[in-house]
């Protein structure tokens, strides 16, 4: 059977990593960034770079966005030039970006009166997990549509989770992302006494990593303090931005998320000092101003 032609929107880190998978599998690809020229690499090695987002959705049978937020979001499907308005009848939408539940529930709606599939699949993993097709989908919309997006997902991911209804895999999303969140900042304050007790910091870590507290998070920050190395595989604007997402949405339920709201201001401060398009994991560095002055 013929695979079906697949459009791309946004071309991130996550973004490009998804298109190559997708080019790999043979699946016709069309692509758009708002910067052009993150086009090109890809037109070489078999997918159109549209000019517009409706362009690159004239003719497909899937669109995907993957975005920083939902303004961005929005510009990706509509407007003149959105792929809402070049889409085909029955296109099945996937929107994977990390965005509120309030953005999705209205896209989801103006999907679905123009007779479209929609879905909200958000993603967890980070640039290697996008190159190597080890995603994890989670999912809010219909089985129907689920079953039909397997086409894609089983190329770019390992798992697909549907968690019910419209929106229930952009809230699913924003749980994590805070829980990711507050265990990154809870490991850089844990950096900042390690240091300021005058206590061995390699042996410090190591307890951290090993014992109780390791989780992957905390491992992978570790890491990459180890490394001193915190080239963005996801970056630390956009863990604050979830953070902040986060709590919008437990505003909205009448739940307080006051870790997510602590690790806000660890990330904020983090920002504050530079580190904005660093890898999340760079909140560590606010340790460097809480060490004594020798």
């Amino acid at each position: 059977m013929s695979k079906p032609k697949v459009a791309l929107l946004g071309l991130g880190i996550m973004g490009t990593g998804m298109a190559r998978r997708l080019l790999s599998a043979q699946f016709p690809l069309a692509v758009y960034n708002r910067n052009h020229d993150k086009c090109l690499p890809l037109t070489k090695e078999g997918a159109l770079a549209a000019q517009t987002p409706r362009e690159a959705a004239t003719g497909a049978q899937i669109v995907i966005s993957m975005v920083a937020n939902d303004d961005a979001s929005r510009g990706m499907w509509l407007g003149e030039n959105g792929a809402l308005a070049g889409a085909p009848p029955n296109c099945l939408l996937i929107e994977s970006s990390t965005l509120t539940v309030a953005w999705i529930q209205d896209l989801a709606a103006t999907a679905l009166q123009r007779g479209f599939q929609f879905l909200d699949a958000p993603v967890t993993g980070t640039k290697p997990h996008a190159a190597s097709g080890e995603l994890t989908f989670l999912v809010g919309g219909s089985s129907a549509a689920v079953a039909a997006a397997q086409a894609v997902f089983s190329v770019l991911g390992r798992e697909t989770i549907h968690l019910g209804p419209t929106g229930s895999g952009a809230l699913m999303k924003l749980i994590n992302n805070f829980v990711c969140g507050v265990q990154a900042a809870s490991f850089a304050e844990a950096l900042s006494l390690i240091d300021a007790g005058g206590l061995d910091r390699t042996k410090g870590m190591s307890v951290l990593t090993q014992g109780a507290p390791g989780s992957g998070i905390v491992k992978r920050v570790a890491d990459r303090v180890n490394a001193d190395d915190f080239a963005p595989n996801f970056a630390l604007r956009w863990m604050a931005k979830d953070l902040s997402y986060a709590l919008q949405e437990a505003s909205a339920r009448k739940v307080s998320l006051t870790t997510a709201a602590a690790a806000l201001s660890i990330f904020q401060n983090a920002i504050a000092n530079g580190h904005a398009d660093e890898d999340f994991s760079a909140v560590s560095k606010i340790t460097q101003a809480s060490r004594p002055l020798v």
